[in-house]
């Protein structure tokens, strides 16, 4: 079996190998390197120099637009006047942390929690997904009594040091700290679609009885319910249920990472947990709340913040802050105002349907899925065995940069292409990336 590549790793600009760029380029690739040092990637053989964002469209310093297929962190899309506006008028009124009152910041709150489960009623924020996930564990290992969780083998939640244990596609080559047990990713290309619920289930279930066994007590399961980092895999709706009756009937709790499915990227539903039908104890959020401004949050139910708020307080100085609550009272308002979650289920449709089209006329395409405007592409060697290929998913993503289109790799194998732009993507650009995908498919080939 290959080698697990981490989610950095994953096509990686080589600092080494500026030779053939354009001397801007080369000049800032050395400031970047001078200044970042090792750890700080690029995308693509030749990376982008962008200047100027809208809608789906990233604009370079030579004018060159570039149709972004792969960014979700701009929900609504790059730019938003909608958003720009919000966040502009309140950096001009107030801006300031949540120890003083302040209207829109409860108004907000009121709002979020206005689309989760009734009995997830409270909420903490945060300014990042890790800063979420990380409360997200204080306070699972706070009730439960437990220190053990359970994760997918090729998950990725955050880079706070605790968050950082629990994401093994970005986690060093080191030993796994002993109570963070693994599972396989719910691979429904590989497996009978029918039977990758109960195999999760019984996955965790034999996890949960391993850490009994040396003494480690069972905190919770945490997963982004596409599995996107492990090569995307949504699934039917409703495989999950019986991994989270697992998970409850042995005492611990789910905490469902909503940062890559929620804010209706999957187009079916507002948030990727309530496909599956299910009711998590705790809700991730990050990157998308605010279309680009830093943000998260953890909704809660509230049993579970008060048994925490007993031992322990917690205060985030910009989490929540007005300017904040501004930038998600525009992301609401704009995701119903513009229909994007079902122009998400609409478009995602459309483009999955062309994408298999576009690979029965070549043999490197095995698997196209995702939910909503969340794809992922299986690019292998061979259909009938199923073995990934890199290299030429590879391929594939530099030759659609070469033809102004963006997208990613996700997968423990570096195999899936990884779909996902803005909600605003609609059937016109699926169309442009269409005809790109076929030309980069003819030139990988």
């Amino acid at each position: 079996m290959e080698v697990t590549k981490k989610i950095l790793e994953l096509n990686a600009f080589d600092m080494n190998a500026a030779a053939g760029l354009s001397p801007e380029v080369v000049t800032l690739i050395g400031r970047r390197r001078a200044t970042f040092g090792p750890t700080s990637m690029l995308f693509y053989e030749k990376p982008l120099n962008l200047v100027r964002g809208e809608g789906v469209w990233l604009h370079d310093a030579d004018g060159t637009r570039y149709l972004d297929a792969y960014n979700n962190v701009p929900s609504v899309g790059h730019c938003h006047p909608r958003i720009v506006e919000a966040v502009a008028r309140q950096m001009g009124t107030l801006n300031t942390h949540t120890r003083y009152l302040y209207s829109n910041v409860y108004t907000y709150a009121e709002r979020l929690l206005g689309t989760m489960p009734a009995a997830v009623s409270n909420i903490v924020f945060t300014c990042t997904g890790s800063e979420s996930a990380d409360f997200a564990l204080r306070v699972a290992r706070a009730v439960t009594g437990g220190t053990g969780f359970i994760v997918t083998d090729n998950a990725y939640h955050g880079n706070t040091s605790a968050v950082t244990e629990i994401s093994p596609s970005s986690a060093s080559a080191e030993p796994r700290p002993p109570y963070v047990f693994v599972v396989p990713a719910p691979d429904t290309y590989r497996e009978i679609s029918e039977a990758v619920g109960r195999r999760l289930a019984r996955d965790v279930r034999t996890a949960i009885a391993k850490m009994n066994a040396i003494g480690i007590r069972f905190a919770g399961f945490i997963a982004d319910s596409i599995f996107s980092s492990d090569g995307v895999f949504p699934g039917e709706p409703g495989f999950l249920r019986e991994t989270l009756e697992a998970v409850h009937a042995a005492g611990g709790v789910y905490i469902a990472d909503e940062v890559q499915p929620g804010f209706g990227r999957t187009g079916e539903k507002m948030w990727g947990f309530d496909r599956h039908g299910l009711v998590p104890d705790m809700v991730i959020m990050g990157k998308p709340m605010g279309n680009g401004f830093p943000m998260g949050g953890v909704a809660i139910k509230p049993d579970l913040l008060k048994t925490f708020g007993e031992t322990s307080g917690y205060f985030n100085t910009f989490g929540g802050n007005p300017v904040a609550a501004a930038a998600g009272i525009a992301v609401l308002d704009v995701l119903k105002d513009e229909g994007l979650q079902q122009n998400s289920f609409e478009t995602g449709a459309y483009l999955r349907s062309e994408i298999r089209i576009a690979g029965s006329e070549g043999g490197c395409i095995g698997d196209v899925r995702g939910a909503g405007l969340y794809i992922g592409v299986d690019i292998v060697k061979d259909t009938q065995t199923h073995e990934p290929d890199r290299d030429t998913a590879e391929k594939i993503v530099n030759g659609m940069r070469d033809r102004n289109i963006l997208i990613g790799i996700a997968g423990g194998h570096g195999n899936v292409l990884k779909i996902r732009p803005p909600l605003c993507f609609n059937r016109e650009h699926a169309d442009i990336f269409l005809d790109g995908l076929r030309g980069a498919l003819a030139d990988a080939s």
